[in-house]
């Protein structure tokens, strides 16, 4: 019989954090149903814990994020406002509003929806970091679905062959759009790791603390010339692969819902949790509110990022 796992002791910046992201995607979702948004998007609700517990690791080095990384952006940039307005087509978007969801600039991170793509061009970044001698890393964000793609072994062999410090952050959440893993992927993660000599770890834990504590000595192995690393994150992902197109049974919905990070941190303290909680609910509406309220995107050249 499976047992219930217990519950979780979150700083109260890492739970702010981490409650934001949920209500920004909760909040996106609503948006696409009431026919605000155009377009697509995919939300990381029950992955929200990744990101926020990278972030600090990750500070000054080049991010590689996907199709489903509006965690990884809200981390590391705490920039609500400027993802909204892209993804609504609004001023003040982060890439002015033609990028949408899915494909987001700043300088030293990207995102795309091109599944694999972001592994060689990571490695060709992790090779120029390599030769400048700055102790920086690249750092790709995949899901197990991406391993369908040519270009990620391409992009792992240069990484293995020039010990290129190139790590990859896998969020296997057990289903690839709606296809579970196990009925897409043969073999493992880290069979595929051991076949190109590349570091692994995996990791079961979504406690923020452990994480940090686990990763960090192994990102630093990485920055000192070790190679690259592979780093599987076993996740689960609460919310349909886009908007609505989930075909997993109620069952499987509600055993993924029980062992979600959110019902089980507010177990130990709810009173400060939901202090927290109402707070970011609340900062989430007034970025909506006055991302709803600016101008249709102008051109490229007026967004912030276009001189860089």
């Amino acid at each position: 019989m499976a047992h219930p796992a217990p519950p979780l002791v979150v700083a109260r910046a890492d739970l702010a954090a981490l409650l934001f992201i949920r209500h920004f995607e909760t909040a996106l979702l609503e948006l696409f149903a009431q026919g605000r948004v155009a377009g697509t998007t995919h939300t990381c609700l029950g992955q929200e814990y990744i990101p926020v517990a990278l972030a600090p690791l990750l500070a000054g080095d080049h991010v590689f994020s996907n199709h489903r990384g509006h965690g990884h952006y809200l981390a590391r940039y705490d920039d609500p406002a400027g993802l909204l307005a892209e993804i609504m087509g609004r001023a003040g978007g982060v890439c002015g509003g033609v990028g949408g969801s899915q494909h987001l600039w700043r300088p030293d991170y990207l995102s795309t929806g091109v599944q694999g793509q972001s592994v060689p061009v990571a490695a060709g970044v992790a090779l120029h970091l390599q030769q400048s001698g700055r102790g920086q890393l690249a750092a790709a964000f995949v899901g197990d679905g991406t391993f369908g793609e040519g270009a990620v072994y391409e992009g792992l062999n240069l990484a293995a062959l020039w010990r290129l410090p190139l790590v990859l952050f896998v969020e296997n959440n057990g289903i690839a759009q709606s296809t579970p893993t196990d009925r897409q992927l043969a073999g493992t993660i880290a069979g595929r790791a051991a076949a190109f000599g590349i570091a692994y770890a995996g990791v079961d834990t979504d406690d923020v603390g452990e994480i940090r504590s686990a990763v960090g000595p192994l990102l630093a192995a990485v920055r000192d010339g070790g190679g690259p690393l592979i780093v599987e994150f076993r996740t689960r992902r609460l919310g349909p692969h886009s908007k609505g197109d989930d075909s997993r049974t109620p069952a499987e919905l509600a055993a993924l819902r029980s062992a979600d990070w959110y019902a089980r941190t507010r177990a130990l303290d709810p009173v400060t949790f939901d202090e927290i909680d109402e707070r970011q609910r609340a900062r989430m509406a007034a970025v909506l509110a006055d991302v709803a309220n600016r101008e249709p995107a102008g051109q490229w050249a007026g967004t912030q990022w276009a001189a860089a």
